[in-house]
This record gives structure tokens, C-alpha cells and sequence, in this order.
């Protein structure tokens, strides 16, 4: 039962779930949340339809409905549940990982995310136990459902005028290619357009550095204004600017503020960063009076967080981006409209994308680094203990998902993979000298008491 983790069920299909996984997920989902209709989507993969039909047939045995929407993003699962009144809906997709990976995504009510602590977890604990699965003697039925024109008309009324702008999409061959050209027309330059599960061009991960690599050349030589990539289910988006530099996820929270507080007018906005978010992000947003919350990562944390906070919006390093208009749930797509918006007007001014980021990135940024090791508590304790008694107490401490300690000139987070042994360290420092500096007395202790390889 490998594919169970803190946020959805996710592994390498055939090796670590398979379709009486799948089948069983069904069954057992109507009685965890305690409903007879699911709705249910799927992304593009090969495996995809296989783990539906099985699925399906799960719900189907255990009496329940199926409100089946057929090939979606993510995001519009999401808002099939929260504006037609599901209280489930489940998601196959694996995401942003390789084609030999799948897996379900699970929300309830509202759209809000089913993780391992909501719910998944009893289910793994019925099918750990070989909980019988009696077929119930009324067996449900299946109801197609086309939910596509209302998507894109909900999205619509978040477009601007981007006719200013030359723009560079990359779909990924994943499921932005649903909506894309219908939402952006054709004067946009458009790579890996078609929807393909084996993900030929490249894996639908744009956190991985090569997988950006054609978007920056496709900006540069077309002299575009920016570049937009999405992953493979269309939840995340990520930018190039005008420069083909990859723009760091976690400042557009802040670059936000231009569309809601300065276009829309709102004021003293509650919005939500992760423990991984630049400084720069809450001291840009001080000028409009922002209430800037620290939260987790991973959206079973993030999208309840912001709805009990009633934010306005939020986002993550990983490039999700969560809208109090969206349900408070992500989307890449509305996120990117908003951008667009944000960097059509700025170039009217006569500012690019670039320079808008470098008004808000102030410091130097390490990047998140991963040290492969065992003993990931043991570390993390060493590691904060070590600055401690170095530096004396932090400014400021948070100690939800790992650690983060904040001195003068530099900060650092350092948290477990919640799947792999992995430690994840992020910092940053006023200089890149004491960014170095700093990297590397983590990396000895890492390495050297933990037997730590860094990857």
C-alpha cells in the first residue's frame, strides 16, 4: 500500500496500486463520506482509463452513483464538487510525475482535500485488512456529465485584454491542452499542444529544470514577453520572463497584490504563504497592509487553511496557487490569467516582467536541496541545534513541516519528504556569500554525521 501518502494515493501503477486498489478505493469511498453520488475525472496517462473503469465499478458495487466528467484538469474536478454540490469527487492523475505513475486525487464537500489524516487513511486501513466488499443490492449508476462550457465561462470573466502581449505557452502534452487555446486563442506561440500520456516531449514537472529548458528558448527566439508551462494535470503553473529566466513560484503571492489590491481594490487582504516562501514575499506585501499567514505545504493543508482564514489568496513554491474565488482551491489556469492580466498592464507602463520581480526578490535564494538519508528527525534537530548554539535563538521559529528559523541576514527551512528519504533544505541569505557559507555547514552536517548524499 505504497500509494498512500500525506496528500492523495500516488505511486508507480502496477508496482504500487493496481486496479483492485483502484476498485476498492470506489467501494469504500461512499461510506467514508458518506454520500451516494461521486463525481469522477481523469487526466490523459495511458493507465487512466483502466483505474476509471475499476474505479467506477467500486462505486457502482457499493450502491453509489457515478457522475462520470470524462477527461478533466484537476482543477475542474475541484469545481465540479464546490459549484454543483458534491460531497466527493475523486481525480486520477499522478500529476506532475513521469508516465509510469498514476494515482487519485480525493475531495469532499466544498472541494476540500481528502489527504491521509481525512480519510485516506481508513480506507488503506480497510484494504490492509481485507475488509469484505459485498456488492449492495442496489447497484449505481453511471451519469455522464459535460461540465466543460461552464468551466471555461467561470474562468473567462478573469481574462484581460492581452493583446499587448506576445505569449509562449507550454502544455506539456498534459491536461491544459482541454482549454488553452479555447481560454488564449490563437495568437499565442504553443508547444507540446496535444494531449499525450506517455509525455513524449518531456515529463510534465516544471519544478525540474530541463523540463523548462524548451519554453526559455522558445521566449528568447520569439522575443516574447513571458512564458507560461503547466503540469501534466493542470493544476501548477510556472513562468519565464521576457529574459527566459524561470521566475521563482513563491514570489508571484506577492506580485498577486497588483491584480487584487490594486486592480480590484481590495484592502488589507488575508493571504496565505508556505513555511518555504521568500521573506520578500511579506515584506512586498507589507505596503498594502496584507495579513501575510504562514501555513504547510500541499494543498490537504493549504485550501482549508484558507478558507478558515477566509483568504484572499495564496500559493506555494511548488507553483499551486489557491483563489477564494476558486473555492479556495488551486488552479493553474486561473492563476495564469491573473498574471497575464498583471503583466499586460505593467507592460503599458512601460515595465517588463522582469523588472516587476526584481521590485520584490530582495535576497539570494538556494533553491530547494535534497540530502538522502535515514535518520530525517535526527538531522533536522541536529541542524537546528547546531545554529542555536552558533547564533544563539532565532528571530523567529516555526516547527510545522520540519523547522524554520529566521536570524538577521538569512533564514532556513529544513522539513522530510513525506514519501521518500529525503530531507528538504531551502535557504536564504542577504548575500551570496553567506549563502554559500551557510549551504555548505548544513551540507557538512548532512553529510558527515548522517552519512547524507545530496541530490
Amino acid at each position: 500500500m505504497g500509494a498512500f501518502h500525506a496528500y492523495d494515493i500516488r505511486g508507480i501503477y502496477g508496482v504500487d496500486f493496481d486496479k483492485e486498489t483502484a476498485f476498492k478505493v470506489g467501494y469504500f469511498l461512499p461510506e467514508l463520506l458518506n454520500t451516494k453520488k461521486i463525481a469522477v475525472g481523469r487526466d490523459c496517462r495511458v493507465s487512466s482509463p483502466e483505474i476509471h473503469d475499476s474505479l467506477v465499478e467500486g462505486i457502482l458495487s457499493a450502491g453509489a452513483d457515478v457522475y462520470d466528467l470524462g477527461l478533466t484538469s484537476t482543477p475542474m474536478v475541484y469545481f465540479a464538487t464546490a459549484n454543483y454540490g458534491f460531497d466527493a469527487s475523486v481525480q486520477i492523475t499522478a500529476s506532475h510525475n513521469a508516465a509510469k505513475y498514476n494515482g487519485m486525487k480525493v475531495s469532499r464537500s466544498q472541494a476540500l482535500p481528502v489527504g491521509l489524516d481525512g480519510g485516506l487513511g481508513q480506507i488503506k486501513e480497510w484494504i490492509e485488512q481485507a475488509r469484505p466488499t459485498p456488492a449492495a443490492a442496489q447497484r449505481g449508476s453511471v451519469h455522464p456529465m459535460d461540465i466543460h462550457k461552464d468551466y471555461i465561462d467561470f474562468m473567462l470573466k478573469y481574462k484581460g485584454d492581452y493583446s499587448n502581449l506576445k505569449i509562449v505557452f507550454d502544455l506539456s502534452n498534459g491536461m491544459a491542452n482541454l482549454f488553452a487555446k479555447e481560454v488564449f486563442g490563437d495568437e499565442p506561440q504553443y508547444l507540446f499542444d496535444t494531449l499525450d500520456g506517455s509525455f513524449p516531449n518531456h515529463e510534465p514537472n516544471p519544478l525540474v529544470a530541463k523540463n523548462v529548458e524548451p519554453l526559455k528558448e522558445a521566449v528568447l527566439k520569439a522575443g516574447a514577453d513571458i512564458g507560461v508551462i503547466y503540469d501534466g494535470d493542470a493544476d501548477r503553473v510556472m513562468f519565464v520572463d521576457e529574459k527566459g529566466g524561470f521566475v521563482a513560484p513563491d514570489l508571484l503571492i506577492a506580485m498577486m497584490a497588483l491584480y487584487f489590491c490594486d486592480e480590484r481594490g481590495a484592502k488589507n487582504p488575508v493571504v496565505l504563504q508556505e513555511i518555504r516562501s521568500s521573506k520578500a514575499v511579506s515584506e512586498y506585501l507589507e505596503a498594502y497592509n496584507a495579513d501575510v499567514h504562514t501555513w504547510r505545504v500541499g494543498r490537504a493543508f493549504a485550501a482549508p487553511k484558507l478558507r478558515e482564514l477566509d483568504g484572499l489568496w495564496g500559493g506555494e513554491l511548488a507553483g499551486h496557487y489557491y483563489f477564494k474565488d476558486f473555492f479556495y482551491s488551486d488552479s493553474g489556469l486561473l492563476a495564469s490569467l491573473i498574471v497575464l492580466r498583471i503583466v499586460s498592464q505593467l507592460k503599458k507602463q512601460g515595465i517588463s516582467f522582469s523588472e516587476q520581480i526584481s521590485r520584490i526578490a530582495k535576497y539570494q535564494n538556494s533553491g530547494e536541496i535534497n540530502f538522502r538519508l535515514e535518520d530525517k528527525a535526527g538531522a533536522m534537530q541536529a541542524v537546528c541545534e547546531h545554529f542555536r548554539q552558533t547564533l544563539g535563538e532565532p528571530q523567529k521559529y516555526m516547527d510545522f513541516d520540519g523547522f524554520r528559523l529566521e536570524y538577521p541576514s538569512w533564514w532556513f527551512n529544513i522539513r522530510p519528504s513525506n514519501t521518500e528519504p529525503y530531507l528538504r533544505f531551502i535557504c536564504e541569505a542577504t548575500t551570496q556569500e553567506e549563502l554559500h557559507s551557510r549551504i555548505k555547514e548544513v551540507s557538512d552536517i548532512l553529510t558527515e554525521r548522517f552519512g547524507g548524499i545530496r541530490s
